[in-house]
């Protein structure tokens, strides 16, 4: 089922979802069960997965280093299809600009259409760990927009090279995302939502916004969205605060501000389990206040760890 019919479905309920990463290569899956499975008591009616870039690693060989480029987590698609076998819950992956070719998006999307999963979340990526900047793959897309049209075109039956007759056509529903404090290469937040509005004329059914920590940003976002005419359910991302790096990790890599209170809570702690528990609390209060204002899904960054979305999910759901 469409993420778009889920939210219809449920009459203005709130729901729960999340997001998880692969493993790395070479790991088992069944470490991703174990902490999927914790979360499935609250019913989310889909699950995201995300999709990594490939980079580069240095393999020595006779003395010599070999640089080789490869994919650290693999296997979004399987992932998917696994896990809409195995809890019959609806999975979104994650689709980039960066690192696929338009026809290596194609074969994804057939893939995809083959396996049942509805929904696609379409991202353009982040630049590759040496690039200061995003460069898109040669023979790539370079913005969101064009790969929601990509996808769009192919629900319509419309190949990259032709016009095909076939059996049954895909009909994905498409995730963007929103930045409300702004995607970090914007030069400002009104030209990032003009960006917003080309997705979603292009064909995007439904937004997820990068994390926040502050509510009134994410209503304020809502409400400049609405006055430039985007009327698509606006799903708020939202991630529990884990360990004291946090605070400098996430605004460097997010470009996001972390509240005074927020902060000064967490250099109280003594260690990380105290901070755990602050991101939980901090985390349950923003859901209470978003579940009051009628977000249609509240969706957690997990990172593939599930304790304390357990926490928060029990004290909203």
């Amino acid at each position: 089922m469409k993420v778009t019919d889920h939210i219809k479905k449920s009459k203005g309920k709130t729901l729960f979802s999340f997001e998880i990463i692969p493993p790395k290569k070479g790991k088992n899956i069944q470490e991703l069960y174990d902490n999927i499975d914790p979360l499935m008591e609250f019913k989310p009616p889909f699950i995201d997965v995300t999709t990594s870039r490939e980079e580069y690693v240095y393999i020595e060989k006779d003395g010599l280093l070999d640089r080789k480029i490869t994919r650290m987590r693999p296997g979004t698609v399987g992932i998917c299809a696994a896990i809409k076998h195995k809890y019959d819950v609806d999975t979104v992956p994650h689709v980039l600009c960066g690192g696929f070719t338009k026809e290596e998006t194609e074969y994804l999307l057939v893939d995809c259409h083959y396996l049942g999963l509805d929904n696609v979340m379409a991202l353009r990526g982040d630049a590759m760990s040496h690039q200061k900047y995003f460069q898109p793959t040669k023979g790539g897309h370079s913005y969101a927009s064009n790969l929601v049209e990509q996808i769009k075109n192919l629900n319509t039956g419309k190949f990259l090279h032709e016009v095909m007759e076939v059996d049954t056509k895909p009909n994905f529903c498409i995730g963007v995302a929103g930045y409300p404090e702004k995607h970090i290469e914007a030069p400002s937040l009104k030209t990032d939502l003009k960006r917003l509005k080309e997705k979603v004329d292009a064909g995007a059914d439904y937004i997820v916004t990068q994390m926040f920590f502050n509510n009134a940003d994410y209503f304020a976002f809502v409400d400049k969205v609405k006055e430039i005419g985007i009327d698509v359910p606006i799903i708020p991302g939202i991630k529990p605060i884990a360990t004291k790096q946090h605070l400098q990790l996430l605004p460097q890599v997010f470009k996001i501000d972390l509240p005074e209170e927020l902060i000064s809570e967490v250099e109280k702690c003594k260690n990380n389990a105290e901070v755990r528990q602050v991101g939980v609390e901090w985390c349950i209060e923003q859901s209470k206040e978003l579940l009051k204002a009628g977000a249609p899904v509240l969706h957690y960054y997990s990172m593939g760890k599930s304790d304390n979305i357990k926490k928060i999910a029990e004290a909203i759901f």
